[in-house]
């Protein structure tokens, strides 16, 4: 019985150490996979805000391609995992540096609630996290896949409104070029097209921005997945471009035709939603076309599928990709320490409200200003609701010993961190028609601020048609008068990281130009007004 004990112990003692050994084996195998795994959970609870607006913007039909890249993108990482096996991947430190500057670009990004900042933080820590894990040898192996991540981003909105500006006003022009080689009436002013009988606006929907987008990721992934020459693949990814703002052309072009042969119900509802499916289907196949010419003129003796790498990927969980990362190593617990400690860091910037100043609402200022009578009036809600501003004011002014009639237009924002900012007249009003003649800008010396000796203002002379309008708008923000579109994105920024603010104001005045009229004294007049209303402006506008 002893010696059958003895034998007990002994066996039992050997499967224990086989079950402990199987179990550590395992541990290596999957190991690699566990840490990745925790650090991906810590990086999106640490950039949740940033991923969560980028989620948000992806149920707008040009981004809503955003749902798709991320899932790509992991087909593509599991493409390169046969290419790890064998190398001698190693963990290396300067990883860390990487994820610090992800880092860095959510507390930026979180001070001053510009989102774009958080999410392309988000792709370099992720970056840094794979470096720190694979190495930089790894890391480059799996380049494609971590860039192809950047199409997930939406634009930061005053891109978006500057780009679909530029693509309305060209596709409007093509569309028109298009319909007169048809030989219909058609004339053009703006994004806006007067067949005689009804007017069609090309709206932001029809910039084509929701055909590029999803076109410039869909032509990325097709060049990375072609085994061709660099510049072959460049040209295939580059040409996603031309081919939208053709096609889109064309699909105005055909909105017009039918709407001038059936009328308006032509462009409405089902018919328009269904020729964009068709349109953006067109794109896709033009595409591939233009992928098989290539293919055929190169000359290449294999067919276009055998020179599309669409094999599937081998098997995620296999020892032989991660031979060589069986120890944890400094790195790696560099990294895990860093998103560790942000964790407690992030939940005290939560709580961080923006600062907000007291302000009077421009329905309390007065519309009599020294010698001109000013009415309000009002923009219709459709309007409003696409400015997003918190408060504006709208009023027609008139100076009764002179006659001159001008335009008062300002729009307050108590906050510019989540997309909605001011509208430059630069980007808006050539949308309408108007084509500017003229822009330049105009010294002060009495200014909207005593500490400031001069500023600057611009001055933009419009026509459309017969009419001709002279505007002079600037940007009121935080105690600067700012003429330049850019730099209010730059102090948005700025303010928001070192004063917790991004309130401000657009002011524009506008003046419509008789045939007859003196430009230097409707010059004259603006810069008189201006000057008595400057006084005004800081109780509605905080410095």
């Amino acid at each position: 019985m002893q010696l059958n004990g003895q034998r007990l112990f002994s066996l039992n003692q050997s499967d224990l150490n086989q079950s402990e050994n199987k179990f550590n084996h395992e541990f290596i195998r999957y190991f690699p996979l566990l840490y990745v795994a925790l650090c991906l959970g810590l990086l999106a609870l640490i950039f949740s805000d940033g991923l969560m607006s980028m989620l948000a913007s992806w149920k707008r039909e040009e981004f809503s391609h955003g749902y798709l890249i991320p899932v790509v993108s992991l087909y593509l990482m599991l493409q390169k995992f046969p290419k790890l096996a064998g190398r001698q991947l190693k963990h290396q430190a300067w990883g860390v540096p990487v994820l610090l500057v992800g880092v860095m670009g959510y507390f930026l990004g979180e001070l001053s609630s510009i989102y774009t900042l958080i999410q392309y933080g988000f792709i370099i820590a992720l970056v840094g996290v794979a470096i720190s894990v694979i190495g930089g040898t790894g890391a480059a192996i799996m380049a494609v896949p971590l860039g192809y991540l950047l199409f997930m981003v939406p634009l930061p909105n005053f891109l978006y409104v500057n780009l679909s500006s530029h693509l309305q006003l060209l596709s409007s022009a093509l569309g028109v070029f298009l319909l007169r080689l048809l030989d219909v009436s058609v004339f053009l002013e703006g994004n806006v097209i007067d067949l005689g009988s009804l007017k069609l606006q090309v709206v932001d929907a029809c910039s084509g921005l929701r055909y590029l987008f999803p076109l410039m990721s869909f032509g990325f992934l097709v060049a990375t997945l072609y085994r061709a020459a660099f510049w072959k693949r460049s040209l295939l990814f580059l040409s996603t471009i031309p081919i939208t703002i053709m096609m889109n052309s064309f699909r105005i072009m055909v909105i017009g035709l039918s709407v001038n042969t059936w009328g308006i119900s032509a462009a409405e509802g089902f018919m328009h939603d269904f020729q964009g499916w068709v349109v953006f289907m067109a794109c896709l196949g033009l595409l591939v076309i233009e992928m098989m010419l290539i293919h055929r003129l190169s000359g290449n003796r294999y067919s276009l599928l055998d020179d599309l790498s669409i094999n599937l990927p081998s098997p995620l969980l296999n020892s032989r990709h991660f031979q060589t990362l069986k120890n944890i190593s400094i790195p790696m617990l560099l990294t895990l320490l860093i998103l560790i400690v942000l964790l407690p860091i992030k939940s005290l910037m939560i709580h961080r409200s923006e600062q907000s100043l007291p302000r009077l609402p421009f329905s309390t200022m007065p519309l009599s200003i020294q010698q001109w009578i000013g009415q309000a009036s009002y923009y219709d809600q459709a309007l409003v609701s696409t400015l997003k501003f918190d408060d504006y004011l709208l009023a027609d002014f008139v100076n009764p010993s002179t006659g001159q009639n001008l335009n008062l237009y300002m729009a307050y924002y108590q906050s510019q961190r989540k997309g909605a900012s001011v509208h430059s007249p630069k980007t808006c009003l050539p949308g309408s028609g108007w084509q500017i003649e003229q822009f330049n800008q105009v010294e002060f010396n009495d200014p909207l601020f005593p500490q400031t000796k001069k500023i600057k203002i611009n001055r933009v002379l419009m026509q459309k048609g017969e009419d001709t309008n002279l505007v002079y708008y600037w940007f009121q923000q935080r105690g600067r008068v700012i003429s330049n579109e850019y730099l209010v994105k730059w102090f948005i920024f700025w303010d928001g990281l070192i004063r917790n603010r991004t309130d401000g104001a657009l002011v524009r005045v506008i003046v419509n130009l008789k045939k007859e009229a003196d430009i230097n004294a409707a010059d004259q007049s603006m810069q008189d007004f201006i000057h008595q209303l400057a006084p005004l402006l800081p109780r509605y506008i905080p410095e």
